[in-house]
């Protein structure tokens, strides 16, 4: 059948294995020093291993491949214990995977295995306070509270008003972000240069608010590529609405753009552009439809 399923580039593997704890499912391992896909019908083609890898070297890609088989992989997961279990039904869980989560679920009870009791309904875990994988590239999606639930800023002379954050996901970093990951499905995403909101003041009151987020340096980050291929990603998989790229005057940043322009070129779907520059003191220089 056709179908989402990893593909890991030879070449860009440096047989580094971080890859490997972000795929509970057991599809990816090392083998002759690099990493390889063991098994079409391990793999679930949600790529939550893509955020692990540092080269870039992995990348969704549609091709025939065997079918998913959700009680297989359970078969396997279930011998490396509770907090693999846990870490699988969490990623089952953020991605929606409903029908899969209920497979899973038949599989632990029809072999009279226990639901992980430390998976709390935010997908942290109570003793060691993360869910599987490292909590710095796990999918976590925040509920905003509404205005009116805050406390008002006080009005007398001299208080300074709280100034609320507008991040509803983690992680941020491009190349932490699963392209695929829920809380981008027909977003308005924002792709910000790293130095942005550090010299904005009204950055996530004006430009964040109602975005989904992504951070990356078009100068200092390696595996550009990956980031053409995410973005792409994200414009056909997840069904992006909008891309605005925010970027600082300085000609490095122009890259950003660029990257920009060539996923939305390889995309199958179109979708409209938006630039901001903002000079090094955080005001607003240009901002356009591109």
């Amino acid at each position: 059948m056709l179908r989402d399923i990893i593909k890991i580039d030879e070449d860009k593997c440096t047989g580094c294995g971080l890859c490997i704890p972000g795929c509970p499912e057991g599809a990816i391992q090392l083998i002759d020093g690099k990493a390889r896909l063991v098994s079409d019908l391990s793999c679930d083609g949600l790529g939550a291993c893509l955020g692990h890898c540092p080269e870039g070297a992995i990348e969704i890609e549609k091709r025939e491949a065997e079918p998913y088989n959700e009680k297989a992989v359970m078969a396997n997961i279930v011998k490396a214990g509770a907090n693999t279990i846990a870490a699988h039904l969490k990623h089952l869980e953020d991605h929606g995977e409903n029908e899969y989560l209920a497979q899973a679920h038949e599989y632990l009870e029809e072999h009279g295995i226990e639901v992980p009791a430390q998976v709390q309904k935010d997908g942290t875990d109570e003793e060691h306070g993360c869910g599987g994988g490292c909590p710095g590239s796990r999918i976590m999606q925040f509920v905003k509270n509404n205005d009116s639930g805050r406390p008002a800023a006080s009005a007398a002379a001299g208080s300074v008003q709280e100034q609320v954050s507008e991040l509803t996901h983690w992680p941020v970093q491009l190349h932490l972000l699963n392209p695929r990951a829920p809380y981008l499905k027909q977003a308005d995403l924002l792709l910000s240069a790293d130095c942005v909101a550090h010299s904005v003041g009204n950055f996530h009151s004006k430009f964040l608010k109602g975005k989904a987020l992504a951070v990356a340096c078009p100068k200092l980050d390696s595996g550009l590529d990956s980031y053409v291929q995410k973005l792409t990603e994200m414009i056909d998989g997840s069904g992006i609405n909008t891309l605005t790229v925010m970027m600082m005057e300085v000609p490095c940043c122009g890259g950003l753009l660029a990257i920009a322009r060539q996923a939305a070129s390889a995309a199958s779907r179109k979708i409209p552009i938006k630039k901001i520059v903002v000079s090094i003191k955080g005001e607003l220089l240009s901002e356009e439809w591109v």
